[in-house]
C-alpha cells in the first residue's frame, strides 16, 4: 500500500465505481493526463490491485428470485474433508460466495435459486447427500439492506 499515491487511490476508487471508464474519462475525473492514467492503470492491474472487471447482473431478471444464506457443518474436521467440500462448492454455480469460518458453523454460503423448490433440491439433492456434510442450516434473505459496492479506499491518501 505504501507504493500507492493519491492518484493511484483515486484511480482505484473511480474504476471501482465504473470499470468502463476510458483513460480520457478517468483523466478528467482525477486531473491527470490520459497517458499517465493508462500507465498507472496498467501497473495497478499488473501488480494485482485490480483483479478484473465484471458486469453486475440483476439476478431477479434471470429468474433467481430467492437468495439464501446457508450454513454448513462438516461431518469430520480434517483437511481431506474440507478439500472435498471445497471441491463440491467450487463447481456449484448457485453458490455466489462461500466462506470458511471460525465458530459454531464451518462454512457460510450465499446461494441463489429460482424458488423454494430449487432451494429444496439444492439442499436435499446436492448438499446433504455429500459425504463431507453433516448439518445444513438455511436462512432466506427477506431484504438486502446493503450490497457490495467495493472495498473502502483510504480517503486520507487520496487527497
Amino acid at each position: 500500500m505504501e507504493q500507492l499515491d493519491g492518484f493511484d487511490l483515486k484511480i482505484l476508487s473511480e474504476l471501482q465505481r465504473d470499470g468502463h471508464l476510458t483513460n480520457n474519462e478517468l483523466s478528467e475525473r482525477i486531473a491527470l493526463s490520459p497517458s499517465q492514467c493508462s500507465r498507472r492503470r496498467t501497473r495497478l492491474e499488473a501488480e494485482g490491485y485490480i483483479t478484473g472487471y465484471q458486469a453486475q447482473i440483476d439476478r431477479q431478471k434471470l429468474g433467481l428470485d430467492l437468495m439464501v444464506v446457508i450454513s454448513v457443518t462438516l461431518a469430520t474436521h480434517n483437511r481431506d474433508n474440507a478439500k472435498r467440500f471445497g471441491k463440491l462448492i467450487s463447481g456449484l454455480p448457485e453458490v455466489l460466495e462461500a466462506y470458511a469460518l471460525t465458530g459454531e458453523m464451518d462454512y457460510h454460503m450465499r446461494v441463489v435459486t429460482p424458488d423454494l423448490a430449487g432451494l429444496s433440491r439444492f439442499v436435499n439433492d446436492v448438499l446433504l447427500p455429500h459425504d463431507s456434510v453433516q448439518h445444513v442450516k438455511t436462512s432466506i434473505v427477506l431484504e438486502t439492506l446493503k450490497s457490495f459496492e467495493g472495498v473502502p479506499i483510504p480517503e486520507r491518501m487520496k487527497g
